[in-house]
């Protein structure tokens, strides 16, 4: 009668322990897989730095963190604390104006069509009437401390996350060929002959996704330097790289491009304001919603909707890492589909049957 029951309570201990273990790991899951989903993608690249290094895994790993940290981390962190800093600037040159009394209306919003003269009066009226001033900041400030304050937070907790990332790849890096066996072991238990393709499948469509959203977010960031050169705003470069960090979060390029377009409009340079405007959406928001989606297909075995639906549905149901998340998921489940139909796409190089 026990050993009737034994292989259940093995099966429920397992159970259990896995759900202990993902528990504890809760705070630190989306670290610990985008530190999976680089070093998955940056794989190669080690294993050929690993042999100029003679099988010294340790240096090797270092290097990979260390690169790591200048690539993703260091950029990071400086967009984060010039953010802070221009905020800060920002409202006291705000105070200073409002005190001194010598803050008045934009001339630019005399040239928009329609509203322009109604919008410049009221501003001017708002500003000069101290009672309306202090109403609209109370109806105003609790929002904009929120949204600065939630910014804030966000850029932060990307900083701790990507930071406690580099440092679990460094032992993925290090650990990763035993891992990688162990895993291979306990994969051909479960899932038998489709173990190795379900794998590969994994392994192809994770890097096809850092490809595609690395790829883009370079696209975008030089398209968005040309942009900002030709407009004649500031601090490209800065611009450039913040273009290039707000790429990987859904809408985060037109905070990028819309600001130096606000900045245009305020130091009176409409005409460029608007050529900023139309570049913003058709060119670098446009490589976005084209590249991003044809770079992931191509690195991957998805179809280009499950694709969309992939990067989509895993942002909404996971967040940030969802975007590696979501693809991968569809992909194992299409390749576990055409492994048991025995189904397999349609190519050009591949007669309809």
């Amino acid at each position: 009668m026990e050993k009737r029951f034994q292989p259940y309570s093995r099966l429920a201990a397992i159970v259990f322990l896995v759900i202990g273990c993902l528990w504890v790991l809760r705070p630190f899951l989306p670290a610990i897989l985008f530190a999976c989903a680089i070093t998955i993608s940056s794989w190669p690249l080690y294993l050929r730095l690993l042999g100029r290094m003679k099988g010294h895994r340790t240096l090797a790993a270092t290097v990979m963190t260390v690169s790591l940290i200048l690539v993703i981390i260091l950029p990071l962190a400086l967009v984060t604390w010039n953010v802070a800093d221009n905020a800060g600037n920002v409202y006291r040159a705000l105070r200073d104006a409002l005190a001194s009394g010598t803050m008045h209306a934009p001339d630019w919003l005399r040239g928009i069509p329609v509203v322009g003269e109604t919008a410049y009066h009221y501003i001017e009226n708002l500003i000069g009437s101290r009672e309306q001033l202090v109403e609209a900041a109370k109806r105003f400030m609790e929002p904009a401390r929120h949204f600065l304050l939630g910014g804030g937070i966000v850029l932060g907790s990307g900083v701790a996350q990507v930071s406690l990332a580099a440092f679990v790849s460094f032992f993925l890096y290090r650990d990763g060929q035993t891992l990688l066996r162990a895993l291979s072991v306990g994969m051909d238990k479960i899932m038998g002959e489709h173990a190795l393709e379900v794998a590969d499948t994994v392994n192809r469509t994770v890097r096809g996704v850092m490809y595609g959203l690395l790829g883009t977010a370079l696209a975008q960031a030089a398209v968005a330097a040309v942009g900002f050169l030709i407009a004649g705003v500031p601090a490209v470069a800065l611009l450039a790289v913040a273009t290039f960090l707000f790429s990987l979060v859904p809408v985060g390029p037109p905070l990028i491009w819309g600001g130096a377009a606000i900045w245009l409009f305020y130091e009176g340079s409409t005409g460029w304001a608007i050529f900023m405007a139309v570049w913003g959406v058709f060119l670098i928001s446009g490589v976005d919603n084209v590249v991003k989606p044809m770079l992931i297909s191509r690195g991957s075995s998805l179809p280009f909707l499950l694709v969309l639906l992939g990067v989509m549905g895993g942002v909404l149901a996971f967040g940030f890492v969802g975007l590696f998340i979501g693809p991968t998921l569809l992909a194992v489940a299409l390749g576990l589909l055409r492994n048991w139909t025995n189904v397999h796409p349609v190519t050009p190089h591949r007669p309809v049957p």
